[in-house]
Order: structure tokens, then sequence, then C-alpha cells
């Protein structure tokens, strides 16, 4: 199955399942977006690419419910989960979109994505940063919530090893663990050191990039215009 595919399917269970597959869920999504909001003056427009159901919107959301957010993704049923989650919210609107392919007509002040672009092989991340870019006013900011292999060979190994064995004592069902296994398959990871080269490089040319946060597999990179 493609990447649509898989996560239509997980649609309806992800967000109860988000925590035990995100062991470091607490710091990565709530501490992190904590950071940023507490340094940044309000965002008038936010986008959120790869969507899913609406989480990382939703943290955002909490800091600046007044911003308007547009979420974008490939999968349709993980939308409806999102609309469902933003029900009755005017300022949160929606579109079915590649957008490895294109990014929507508008700009931002800031554009955020969490757990997504790691499916991208890095010529399309490259070219993605590059219109990331092309979207954002100078002092705009990127930030990525993603997963990221190590660049050592080993070291990259204890890290996936160590990530399984959290998995299998976390509760999740066996079903859980294969089809999370099917959709490693679909995994493109860079190390976070290839992807702070890729936003800095003349493509994109971010004037500050920084990783946030890191834990093993899961770490947070800033960057601004």
């Amino acid at each position: 199955m493609d990447v649509e595919q898989q996560f239509n399917l997980i649609a309806a269970e992800y967000d109860a399942n988000r925590r035990k597959f995100i062991p470091c869920f607490d710091d990565f999504y709530q501490s992190t977006t904590e950071l940023l909001a507490g340094n940044l003056p309000a965002p008038r427009r936010v986008l959120d690419l790869g969507a899913g159901t609406g989480l990382l919107a939703y943290f955002w959301y909490q800091h600046f419910p007044a911003a308007e957010y547009l979420l974008v993704d490939i999968a349709d049923e993980m939308l409806k989960v999102a609309r469902q989650r933003f029900a009755g919210l005017a300022n949160v609107s929606y579109q079915i979109l590649d957008y490895a392919e294109a990014l929507p007509v508008q700009h931002f002040d800031v554009i955020i994505s969490a757990l997504s672009i790691h499916h991208l092989t890095d010529e399309e991340k490259e070219r993605l940063f590059s219109r990331i870019y092309a979207k954002l006013p100078s002092g705009g900011l990127f930030v990525n919530y993603d997963q990221f292999c190590a660049e050592q060979p080993q070291i990259n190994a204890w890290f996936n090893a160590y990530w399984e064995n959290q998995l299998r004592a976390s509760g999740l069902t066996a079903k859980d663990i294969e089809l999370w296994q099917e959709r490693r398959k679909l995994d493109k990871e860079c190390s976070v050191e290839a992807e702070v080269a890729m936003l800095q490089a003349p493509a994109a040319d971010f004037r500050e990039v920084k990783c946030l946060y890191s834990c093993h597999k899961f770490s947070v990179i800033a960057a601004i215009k």
C-alpha cells in the first residue's frame, strides 16, 4: 500500500495510539511547541503539512486560537478526523493535497509538519524546503517535528531496536505492531544533520536553523527565513 492508503486505514485509531508510538510524546509535541509559542509574535496564517488528524495543529491552536489554519494531507480519512476535532471553528480549513508535488497558493507566517516529511526522498525534501521558503515572509518560521535516522549505522540500529522494544512494551496490539512495521517500509529517513544542511542549502537558505529537541528517533527542527 502507498502512504495515502496506509494512513486512511489507521485514521480512527491514530490519536488513541499516538502516545504509545511516540514515547517522548509530551516533550516532542507539547514542550517544544510551548518553547516556540513563547518566543513568537502571533501568526496570522499557519499551514500544517501532512496534518493527518490535526494533532499538531491542536497544540498550536492552544497558543494561537485567532490564527487561520490550513490543514493539508493526502489522506482524506485522516482529515475527516481533523474536521471532527475542530468542528465549528471557522478559522480552520482543510485541503486534500500531495504537498510533495505542490503547496497551497496562499502564503503563511508559520509552516509546521509532524511525522510526515520522512516519507519523502532526500531530493523531494530539498524541493519541498525550497517551496516552503518561498511561501514564508522574512522572519517566517518552518518547524518539522519528525523521525530521523542516526548518521552512524550502528547507533541507528540501536535507536531502531530501542524504539521497537518500547512499542512492544507499550500495550499495543500485535495488529498495531504489524501495521507499524508495514508503514516503516515507506520511511525514507534522513539524519538531523542532513536535514539541517538541506535547509541551509542555496535552494532554501534559511538564515537560522536549529534542532530544538532530540530524543533518539524523534527530533524537532526549526528554520527561520
